[in-house]
């Protein structure tokens, strides 16, 4: 196992649960924040969704490509490692929280 697949399967380890994504699951394109705290998502097909809403949806295979962890009682979702940091959430631009 080379340093970048050992990276990647730590960070697996620290998610909760890696729910499997249905065939029609959206991406989250964007996140909506408040005083640099994520408070929801926006998904590609235009909806934006506050952050349990986003938790609640990834949970039954509704988004692409992250798993849920926890931080004290609260949820919230992180990139599942796949090698490309284009499509972490990190590097998602903010977006206006135009319907939360």
């Amino acid at each position: 196992m080379d340093d970048k697949d050992f990276t990647a399967s730590l960070a697996k380890n620290t998610l909760d649960d890696i729910p499997t994504p249905k065939s029609d699951a959206k991406d989250i394109v964007g996140l909506v924040k408040n005083s640099g705290r994520i408070t929801g998502y926006q998904l590609s097909d235009g909806r934006t969704v506050s952050k349990q809403e986003g938790v609640d949806l990834a949970k039954s295979g509704e988004i692409n490509g992250v798993g849920v962890a926890h931080r004290g009682d609260t949820e919230y979702l992180k990139t599942i490692p796949d090698g490309t940091e284009g499509n972490n959430l990190s590097n998602l631009p903010s977006v206006s929280e135009n319907s939360i």
